[in-house]
């Protein structure tokens, strides 16, 4: 009976045994994380995702890393610009360890190392600038950052990736002088934008009455030009009626009836001439010899054939 008894509790005993070694031997990586072997203390190797085994008498893991990208935030600290306005900056930076060894033998704590450096980053950088240039290059401040301590974080294994201010709180003075600043800044633009409107709309006006006015001009040169084509139209009308009237005296007067119709027509414009005369002058005509009608007559009768001898000889010359 104790021979049974004993027989079974050295079953069991071989049995935990061999479950505690089997426990240690095989090991079961998930994926994105790698262990950390030592034996002795010392490393041999890393196990990556998977089933592993190790040597469960002298083989440990000594540490579980993880390979997925994390989040890390930066807690708030002061910093001073360039022209020594004191500001409070925090941020987040997003790290991954890529060789699990480094992260594990190079630094004790490579979250804490990569958090403080980007602290003291962060103050070098804001330092080289002025605050309003912290406001505006907030991309470029993080690129620096982010350089740097990569260039510094070599060595420990792992990367960041990038880095984001979250905020930035300057002194209580300084935001009321930046937001009186910037409505003063928005009343400026309100004002250009008001007197630009007002320019452009005496442009439009200007513009309005040069065309009114143009259009004015050439409707006065249509008018004047249709006035004097009319004119210039009514004027060749009687010159041609009067060259038309002419050539008919002229045929009428080469005839012995048209000369005498001249004769006669003649004599009746001396008689009212010399009527006029006596009418608008205060000299008295004497009836004499000079101012019969006959005599009028025969004087216009003179003149009209000296006239036509004058004629006849300049025709026989032609």
């Amino acid at each position: 009976m104790e021979f049974l008894s004993f027989g079974l509790v050295s079953s069991v005993a071989i049995a935990i045994i061999l479950i505690v070694m089997l426990t240690k031997a095989v090991k079961f990586v998930p994926q994105n994380r790698a262990f950390v072997v030592e034996r002795f203390g010392k490393y041999i190797r890393t196990l990556d995702a998977g089933l592993n085994f190790l040597n469960p008498f002298f083989d440990r893991v000594a540490y579980n890393r993880t390979l997925k990208e994390q989040a890390v935030d930066v807690p708030s600290q002061a910093a001073i610009t360039r022209d020594n306005i004191s500001l409070i900056v925090d941020g987040v930076l997003y790290l991954k360890v890529l060789d699990p060894v480094k992260a594990s033998y190079g630094v004790d704590d490579y979250v804490y190392a990569v958090t403080q450096l980007a602290q003291t980053t962060m103050r070098s950088e804001i330092g080289k600038i002025e605050l309003d240039k912290t406001f505006e290059e907030r991309e470029a401040l993080n690129n620096n950052i982010v350089s740097q301590i990569n260039e510094a974080a070599g060595p420990w294994g792992v990367m960041v990736l990038r880095y984001e201010i979250k905020d930035i709180e300057p002194p209580r003075t300084v935001l009321d002088a930046m937001e009186r600043q910037m409505k003063a800044e928005r009343e400026k633009r309100a004002a250009i934008l008001e007197s630009e409107g007002e320019r452009q709309s005496s442009i439009n006006v200007a513009e309005g009455e040069k065309q009114a006015r143009v259009l004015a001009a050439e409707a006065e040169k249509a008018e004047q030009i249709l006035k004097a084509e009319g004119e210039a139209n009514a004027i060749i009308a009687v010159a041609e009626a009067k060259a038309e009237a002419l050539n008919k005296v002229g045929a009428a007067a080469n005839t012995e009836d048209g000369q005498k119709a001249v004769q006669l027509d003649l004599a009746e414009q001396a008689i009212s001439a010399k009527e006029a005369i006596a009418r608008d002058s205060s000299v008295v005509l004497l009836s004499d010899s000079q101012t019969n009608a006959s005599n009028v007559v025969a004087e216009a009768m003179t003149i009209v054939n000296r006239l036509n001898e004058v004629q006849g000889k300049t025709d026989g010359t032609a």
